[in-house]
């Protein structure tokens, strides 16, 4: 199923229709789509709060950098993890100086407040944050702090809703790290992923494209090192998360999957057909060719496509599986969904009882000529994320982002199954395909889920 859903997100991709549709957006991937496949050595799967994931398996990599930082994020916010990160930034500049060279760092972000982004320039240039900025503004350390460090921050953000969602940190050109967190306060459930391999030479070429100066100097030849870099978790650290798990995931076959941003248009005047980006593509024809089960991870749940194609498979008698938040950013669906995750789920609900009482119906009527029996529908569980009371620092929400198909296939990143994330914000996702991959990944989930989820509908 892998290679043909890949094959085939290629082939839409290529198609003239979708050429023209994305002729107007960033899409540095159009002249040759299959240049997003490529392999990671996937090293680990760490689950829990931002902070924890941040100080357990985010931060020790940050303080292994020798020569190059990239840290994106979406939001972002004075917080614990901001403390964390900064006491790091001091730990690099310190190696700089004594290296007696600078390490370059390169910190991206889209929002920090709703002053920000209204007074933010409209420019895909950004806005570069000068350095007597950096501690009054963005609450890092002072410019002085940091003279081992050749610094960059950057903003990019477009009026009025197109937020760049992506959140990865790439070490050296050599360690990618995929978190669904953000540099902020939130004790949310977040999960990251932390790949070496060529998959970095992809989000490399997704940050050069979008975020990088086009003058930004080659690094030294340190990526020579880059199959023998062992896996980086803080000593003592992971008590603190939920679950974590080291993996031995070689040469795993991966597709970067970008979503561009776009231009913002109310829910109730635009088509329903969702842009085509790569995320948007594969997702479909992941569901699409699904043929056993479909379980999704998301923070809310309002994107109509993904509703559509969630009740194809339950159609086609595939199980699905869903966790999502019931009031999560309730007045942000309002806004760019013009519907909740709770309305949405209950019509899917209902739209599936229906079709539960027209199959079972369709079988009591069987045409006892033929004998022919019409195939039954797949079982559909739908949960809340519920907070365990007892625990201190308990992640309150589900922020996790996560697809996993016929156990086969893993599609982490910044992507919700929401409408924000489907017409309008930028995003980037990541299809790992190993059944072996994906067992330990689910594993290591049920694990950290535990007690953690109450259920609004189950047809089991």
């Amino acid at each position: 199923m892998a290679s043909t859903i890949d094959e085939e997100t290629i082939a839409q991709l290529q198609a003239p229709e979708v050429v023209n549709a994305t002729a107007n957006s960033l899409t540095y991937y159009r002249s040759q789509p299959g240049n997003l496949r490529s392999y990671s050595n996937v090293e680990s799967v760490s689950l829990g709060t931002g902070y924890s994931i941040y100080s357990s398996t985010i931060l020790p990599a940050i303080r292994s950098t020798d020569f190059e930082l990239i840290l994106v994020t979406c939001f972002w916010a004075r917080s614990a993890t901001l403390d964390a990160l900064n006491d790091a930034l001091l730990e690099l500049s310190a190696k700089g100086l004594s290296q007696e060279r600078k390490i370059r760092i390169r910190i991206c972000f889209s929002s920090s407040s709703l002053l920000q982004k209204l007074l933010h320039t409209q420019s895909l240039r950004g806005q570069t944050w000068t350095p007597s900025t950096w501690k009054s503004k963005l609450g890092l350390p002072a410019a002085s702090e940091l003279s081992g460090l050749d610094m960059e921050v950057i903003s990019i953000f477009q009026l009025p809703f197109s937020v760049m969602h992506p959140k990865f940190v790439i070490v050296d050109r050599k360690r990618v790290l995929l978190p669904s967190c953000n540099v902020s306060w939130e004790e949310w459930f977040e999960g990251c992923v932390s790949l070496t391999g060529a998959v970095t030479e992809q989000f490399l070429t997704f940050w050069l494209n979008f975020w990088a100066d086009e003058n930004i100097a080659e690094l030294p030849p340190v990526t020579q090192e880059r199959e023998t870099s062992s896996p980086l978790v803080a000593d003592g650290s992971t008590n603190r998360l939920l679950a974590v798990r080291m993996l031995s995931g070689q040469d795993v076959p991966s597709t970067l999957l970008p979503s561009p941003h776009q231009r913002f248009n109310l829910p109730w005047l635009s088509s329903s057909a969702a842009p085509p980006t790569p995320l948007n593509i594969y997702l479909l024809t992941l569901f699409a060719r699904a043929k056993r089960s479909i379980y999704i991870q998301t923070p809310n749940f309002t994107a109509e496509p993904v509703s559509t194609a969630v009740f194809g498979c339950l159609a086609r008698g595939v199980d699905v599986s869903i966790v999502t938040s019931r009031k999560l950013m309730r007045l942000e669906q309002l806004v760019t969904a013009g519907t909740t995750t709770h309305r949405c789920v209950s019509e899917l609900v209902e739209r599936y009882m229906r079709l539960h009482e027209q199959v079972k119906a369709a079988r009591t009527d069987t045409d006892a000529e033929t004998g022919l029996v019409p195939r039954a529908v797949g079982q559909l569980i739908v949960n809340y994320y519920k907070p365990r009371n007892e625990c201190d620092h308990e992640p309150v929400q589900s922020h996790l982002k996560l697809t996993i198909a016929d156990q086969e296939i893993a599609v982490f990143g910044s992507g919700n199954m929401d409408r924000a994330s489907w017409y309008t914000s930028q995003e980037l996702g990541l299809a790992l395909r190993s059944r072996k991959l994906v067992d330990d990944i689910w594993h290591c989930l049920q694990q950290a889920m535990a007690d953690r989820t109450t259920t609004v509908y189950s047809s089991a």
